[in-house]
């Protein structure tokens, strides 16, 4: 298959392109900085794109067997100014418009899109249970997770099959993950907030095969949840991340603390939601690490 793909310089995105290019796929990467990208992949097909303005680059998927976009302005990086957070929701709603546009104008278009969201779309709660056929929250990410699949939908009036999974917080070593690891590396490791909000997680490594699976079986179309059977809440994960690393989990880190740092993006760590993968389990998919040890234990020999 021949695959074009947006956000492919990312902590998922790089991951999926070496997993597409090891089972013989051949991948077009679509991105701002072809320099970085072509350094990083040197036997992937790279274009430049502009994610949020028409242009020569979306002649560029005609022919491709499959779009996966996975481009979006990160979310936990400095506060959200409403400049901030006019850049994060056009990175989403602009971007996937752009993207279903040049599948429109394609000649053979191609036959299926996967499109990310996120487990935002649902908002935060410490007490109720989200599956796929859960209503929308009312906050800022709910917001941005409803326009940006709206867009995606639009793609399968061109007769295109569309899948959209809503990612929970992907393990690996970037990320939140990522940004927890020093301070547990300095026994100064502990959950954030109160510690009762929900983690919904997904290792790096399902997430890709959640999107292998969907590139191969057809039957896969619409909504789901992309997160591992298992969410923990925050005192919880923490504990299993000491244990894993042979750390303590004593020091929490207060509410306010990063209220100040991050203002309203704090909400991103601070508050959560326990979701579940209820449609991927009944098409079958099988996790490779449905509990966080085990998935924390694969991610850290990576570290090692």
């Amino acid at each position: 298959m021949k695959i074009a793909v947006t956000g492919g310089t990312g902590l998922v995105g790089t991951r999926l392109i070496t997993r597409l290019q090891a089972q013989g796929d051949d991948c077009l990467l679509l991105t701002r900085d072809p320099v970085k990208a072509t350094a990083q992949f040197p036997r992937v097909e790279v274009v430049a794109y502009t994610p949020q303005t028409s242009g020569a680059w979306q002649q560029a998927i005609a022919g491709c067997d499959a779009v996966i976009n996975l481009a979006g302005e990160p979310l936990a990086q400095g506060r959200w100014t409403p400049a901030r957070k006019q850049e994060i929701l056009n990175s989403r709603q602009v971007g996937t418009a752009k993207l279903v546009e040049a599948i429109a104008q394609a000649n053979p278009r191609p036959p299926v899109l996967i499109s990310t969201s996120a487990i935002g779309y649902y908002g935060t709660s410490e007490t109720a249970t989200f599956t796929e056929t859960s209503p929308a929250g009312q906050d800022f990410l709910a917001s941005v997770c409803q326009a940006w699949e709206m867009e995606a939908a639009k793609v399968s009036a061109l007769g295109t099959r569309l899948v959209i999974l809503r990612f929970g917080i992907v393990l690996g070593l970037g990320g939140a993950l990522g940004q927890m690891l020093p301070t547990f590396k300095l026994f100064a490791g502990g959950p954030i907030g109160s510690g009762r909000q929900w983690f919904s997680w997904i290792h790096q490594d399902d997430l890709v095969n959640i999107m292998l699976q969907a590139l191969q079986d057809g039957q896969m179309a619409g909504i789901y949840n992309a997160t591992a059977p298992t969410p923990q809440r925050m005192t919880d994960f923490c504990q299993t991340l000491g244990q894993v690393m042979g750390r303590p989990s004593w020091l929490p880190v207060p509410d306010f603390v990063l209220e100040l740092l991050l203002g309203e993006a704090a909400q991103v760590v601070l508050e959560g939601q326990q979701v579940l993968p209820q449609r991927l389990q009944a098409v079958g998919f099988r996790f490779k690490f449905p509990d966080a040890q085990a998935a924390l234990a694969d991610i850290l020999k990576e570290d090692a």
